[in-house]
């Protein structure tokens, strides 16, 4: 079975070698790089066995792209909302999720599941607040990935996005198919103003906490991640307009 091996960085600004990857499920770490050719230098090597190759990397990729063992940080749901009236640039979000077990508890979950038009709230604290900072020229953008056929929850939040979008928000969507073709990570995160990272946990369908990202190698990552799912969504009306007329 393949390896599922996660971009952690390259030391290129070509996006060339030397590069470091990491295995998602046993921690290894995959270099590449320039190989060592100088005979003297091979001969200073110790236990290079037959079949293996020595790569040249520059210390600062390992430093920089390298895995850390970190204390996670964690916050609690109220200091998490915080975030969204205090960063200054951009909040940008994946949602991975085929369900989210608190949009199931509103009302607005009731009549979209009894196919009754959903009375969306368009001035309840979260329109509220992302009206007044996009009105200080500040960003809400999410890609949303979605399975084929898309779940309940997903369909639910495709109707979502008429709201969020209408207040402000920027949303867009993937196909899962295509989210897994450019190895985005299987997580709900938010990015905020590319410095740090706020990573979702889950308890079965429903959010527990929030643990905190500041390292910049785990943040570039996560940014790398936004960049290719930003580039390969598509804005939720063209998503919806092609998704298969219900039966």
């Amino acid at each position: 079975m393949a390896r599922r091996l996660r971009f952690n960085g390259t030391g290129s600004a070509g996006g060339g070698c030397p590069s470091v990857h990491e295995d998602l499920d046993t921690g290894e770490v995959v270099v590449h790089g320039p190989p060592l050719t100088d005979p003297d230098d091979i001969a200073q090597l110790r236990h290079l066995s037959p079949g293996e190759s020595a790569v040249v990397v520059p210390r600062e990729v390992l430093l920089d792209f390298g895995p850390k063992n970190r204390t996670p940080r964690i916050i609690g749901l109220d200091d998490f909302g915080r975030l969204f009236e205090t960063f200054e640039h951009t909040a940008w979000r994946l949602e991975t999720r085929g369900r989210y077990g608190s949009d199931e508890l509103t009302d607005t979950w009731r009549q979209f599941v009894q196919g009754e038009p959903v009375q969306w709230d368009y001035d309840d604290n979260w329109s509220g607040n992302v009206r007044t900072q996009t009105a200080q020229g500040k960003r809400f953008e999410r890609v949303r990935v979605v399975d084929s056929p898309p779940t309940t929850g997903q369909l639910y939040l495709l109707d979502n996005a008429r709201r969020n979008c209408a207040v402000g928000e920027d949303i867009r969507n993937l196909w899962r198919a295509e989210a897994d073709r450019l190895h985005l990570p299987a997580e709900d995160f938010w990015i905020f103003d590319s410095r740090f990272v706020a990573l979702l946990n889950f308890d079965g369908d429903d959010l527990i906490d929030v643990e905190l990202i500041t390292e910049p190698a785990a943040v570039n990552r996560y940014a790398q991640a936004r960049d290719a799912a930003w580039h390969h969504a598509v804005p939720y009306t063209e998503f919806a307009a092609g998704l298969p007329a219900a039966e």
